[in-house]
């Protein structure tokens, strides 16, 4: 039986949240925790042996992927992922393109990237009941070592971007877990999808600042874009200041026009930045999870170990650190 031996990345977005859904820009990165898959095709039986244990929502993701991609080739093979789960930093996702990657490799197929993504968007879909974007799937694809990529969730053009040599990257997950099904996620989606139809456009990528004035979580939309792409132009250009000014204004509206932030995310901005970060914000969907932190390459821990200790302090909760570097996408190992 053929050999199956494959990973795919969790990610970490540095800023364009709650835009992807809603047709607009997002500028993530891969990182070096992933998900990955060891063992052989089988005649169509499906075993899964869960490193962590696994849950009821991994059992469905696998038979989810493997229904969206409409392969029949079994698979048994063991599953470890160093992704935590309930961070912001992807840890369905990475699991559900690993899984769609080894589906592919079991059955002797190549899927197309976009193909394989929306596959595993739709099946995490399936399995959760969280309509999620794309982003997450995306980036766990066709992400390039060095480099962030900036996605445009329309028509799924991808940039890679390199990362300047002086930037380094943080995630600092707050210890307050995040479960999106039990969140307002839907409710944001379902707010945003009315006031486009009310607006008669496709979605709030087409709106204008003016027309969404009046209406926070529009309003945020329409904003963070405008931020992603300012802030793919600062990558371009290495322009730190104008990055660290876009991330820093992307938390203030998510905290305060979105609202998915919480307390201990906004302690946990503030005690990174006080400790010397160039800007920070809470990255995925909020309600818990994760902060990322913009640094000088080589000051990640210098600047959120302080941070993590004054956040513990001031909340109880116990932060972890991931110095992050730009991953490769999912593939063979």
């Amino acid at each position: 039986m053929r050999e199956v031996a494959v990973r795919a990345p969790g990610r970490v977005n540095l800023i364009g949240d709650h835009t992807d859904y809603n047709d607009g820009f997002v500028l993530p990165i891969a990182i070096e925790l992933d998900c990955r898959v060891h063992g052989r095709a089988t005649d169509g039986e499906l075993r899964l042996r869960w490193a962590d244990g696994g849950d009821e929502n991994s059992a469905r993701i696998a038979a989810a992927v493997r229904e969206r991609l409409e392969l029949t080739a079994g698979l048994d093979a063991d599953v470890h992922s160093t992704v935590p789960m309930g961070s912001g930093l992807s840890s369905s996702s990475a699991l559900a393109v690993a899984l769609g990657c080894a589906f592919a490799a079991a059955a002797g197929r190549d899927v197309e990237p976009r193909e394989l993504a929306r596959a595993c968007q739709a099946a995490e879909t399936d399995a959760t009941g969280v309509p999620g974007g794309i982003m997450d799937q995306l980036t766990s694809v066709l992400a390039r070592a060095d480099h962030a990529l900036l996605i445009d969730c329309r028509s799924l053009e991808v940039e890679q971007i390199p990362i300047p040599a002086g930037l380094g990257i943080v995630a600092v997950h707050s210890g307050l877990p995040r479960t999106l099904a039990g969140s307002a996620y839907a409710e944001r989606r379902a707010a945003c999808e009315a006031t486009a139809r009310r607006l008669g456009l496709a979605a709030l990528r087409d709106a204008t600042a003016e027309q969404v004035a009046d209406d926070p979580f529009a309003r945020h939309v329409v904003s963070e874009n405008a931020r992603v792409l300012a802030a793919a132009e600062a990558l371009r250009t290495g322009d730190l200041e104008a990055l660290a000014t876009a991330v820093r204004a992307s938390h203030a509206s998510l905290r305060d026009d979105y609202e998915v932030s919480t307390p201990e995310l906004d302690v946990l901005v503030a005690a990174l930045e006080d400790a010397g970060a160039l800007g920070a914000r809470l990255t995925g969907a909020g309600f818990g999870g994760c902060v990322v932190a913009l640094t000088a390459r080589g000051a990640e821990r210098d600047v959120a170990e302080p941070a993590a200790a004054a956040y513990r302090a001031a909340t109880g909760r116990e932060p972890t650190i991931y110095v992050c570097r730009a991953a490769a996408g999912a593939g063979a190992l």
